[in-house]
């Protein structure tokens, strides 16, 4: 029980500082689903959480597939298959098979991409394990805030 509730205070306080980022203007989940490992999972959700292109895309509300994928890409899998990835816009199915899900349309991305908060959902299909990253878009006043300061 206190196990489970120091957990549950300590993921309030690290979604928290990724809320109040420098210039953050949306919260974003990355979810990586059915990897081989857990550190598979978590190589794959940080090269997407930490991809500047992924958090300008999100900044300026950019249903950029290229970029989200490329960053999946990049993680440096070893005997990885494209082919298998599916990738979600919050309950909207982007990609799969390689290529743009059939059902996706430009205008389902773009509602999503609006929102203040949003979920990646990445379904490698190579395993059963998981990991959850959460980071923030990449805009104009951080670049600011960071430029305008000497430490």
């Amino acid at each position: 029980q206190l196990k489970a509730l120091l957990a549950g205070l300590a993921l309030e306080l690290a979604q928290a500082i990724v809320r109040d980022g420098e210039g953050a203007t949306k919260f974003i989940t990355i979810r990586v689903e059915n990897a081989a490992s857990r550190a598979e999972a978590r190589q794959v959700a940080y090269a997407v959480a930490h991809s500047p292109l992924v958090k300008t895309a999100f900044f300026a509300s950019d249903p950029n597939l290229g970029r989200l994928l490329a960053a999946i890409g990049y993680s440096g899998l070893e005997n990885f298959d494209t082919d298998k990835v599916r990738l979600w816009l919050d309950d909207v199915l982007v990609t799969e098979n390689g290529g743009r899900a059939a059902g996706y349309t430009e205008e389902q991305g773009q509602a999503v991409m609006n929102r203040a908060e949003i979920t990646v959902r990445i379904d490698l299909q190579r395993g059963r394990e998981r990991a959850t990253v959460y980071t923030c878009d990449l805009s104009h006043e951080y670049v600011s805030i960071n430029a305008d300061y000497r430490s």
